[in-house]
């Protein structure tokens, strides 16, 4: 039964968004919210910049067609803090889906942007999403296995945890199809680790990410007719930073720290090399270059936009499968008790 619930979450997220896309597109060309040609843009026209209300709306909908039934005939929730936690994510999401959705529509400038992230992730912390501590991947006994962390090592983590996944999203959103399928593809290893441990909430908000950011794909794909924007790229690094909190904060089984970084290794690694490039060069953090792993691979090694997304696709599953097996040892069958 369970696995309708996942099913009937993803493909509701995917018809939700691969309907509503459209309108949002029309809706970004008529109020002319459309990202423009540039030195450091990949595409030579105009793009409505603002998909990512598409995928969200795709994904919200989802949970709350499907919640509904999960309450009255699927044991998903255990108890009230599952319920809390749910909430909190969808609240936090729409939160940090209008900052997204501001710096589309008017600008924010990089500091201004900064603050309103923050600002985001310290109401996540007030809904008690706080990074307790993590597991040891390579240490199979679940007495010893987990490290945990105090309160002044917690909150500061938590927050660098939240503003570095928000923008290591959003710094691979350089090609059309990168960011949504690479988004779907991680979504999904994380998706089969969740249900593996039977942390049932967490598999069902990503299920309807994965719907939501397929439904976007077709959309989206070379030649792109919309990007998702500030809003898609924030809103699904927030997501993906707030399911690895909730896996971490029930027990040390279910989704350790470790797992979501190696699923997203190649965002975050393409992050730290932009920090530290454009320090050395001293230039600002904030400021936007071509020097990412996507561009290299069409500037330097002479790939097309299909052929690099392609090609970063097929690594993205190589990480999430690597992931999926280290996440191996912590099956819920070896532990007693947990759930």
């Amino acid at each position: 039964m369970i696995g309708i619930l996942f099913a009937a979450a993803l493909v509701v997220a995917c018809a939700t968004s691969l309907f509503v896309t459209p309108f949002v597109r029309r809706l970004a060309q008529h109020v002319g919210m459309l990202d423009v040609t540039g030195e450091r843009r990949m595409h030579a026209d105009p793009k409505p910049r603002i998909g990512g209300i598409a995928v969200y709306l795709g994904f919200a909908f989802a949970l709350f067609s499907t919640v509904g039934f999960a309450l009255h005939s699927t044991p998903i929730f255990h108890d009230s803090d599952q319920i809390h936690s749910f909430l909190g994510l969808l609240f936090g999401g729409t939160l940090i889906l209008g900052v997204g959705v501001w710096d589309d529509v008017m600008g924010m400038r990089p500091r201004n942007k900064l603050i309103a992230q923050i600002a985001v992730a310290l109401v996540s912390m007030i809904y008690g999403f706080v990074i307790p501590g993590f597991n040891n991947p390579f240490d199979h006994n679940p007495n010893t296995n987990w490290i945990a962390f105090p309160l002044w090592v917690a909150i500061p983590l938590t927050l660098v945890w939240y503003l570095g996944m928000m923008n290591a999203i959003n710094f691979i959103d350089g090609l059309d199809g990168l960011l949504s399928g690479v988004s779907a593809i991680s979504a999904l290893s994380l998706f089969i680790i969740a249900t593996e441990h039977r942390h049932n909430v967490v598999a069902l908000v990503l299920a309807a990410l994965i719907g939501a950011t397929l439904g976007f794909l077709p959309y989206n794909f070379d030649p792109a007719k919309i990007i998702l924007g500030d809003s898609g790229a924030l809103f699904i690094g927030y997501v993906f930073a707030t399911v690895s909190i909730m896996g971490v904060s029930k027990s040390a089984i279910a989704i350790s720290l470790l797992i979501p970084v190696i699923v997203l290794a190649l965002p975050i690694l393409d992050t730290a090399a932009a920090i530290v490039r454009r320090t050395r060069a001293g230039r600002r953090i904030t400021e936007a270059d071509r020097g990412h792993f996507h561009h290299q691979l069409v500037f330097r090694y002479g790939l097309n936009v299909r052929q690099a997304v392609l090609l970063i696709y097929a690594v993205c599953v190589v990480l999430g499968a690597a992931a999926v097996a280290i996440s191996g040892g912590f099956r819920p069958a070896n532990i007693a008790g947990i759930y």
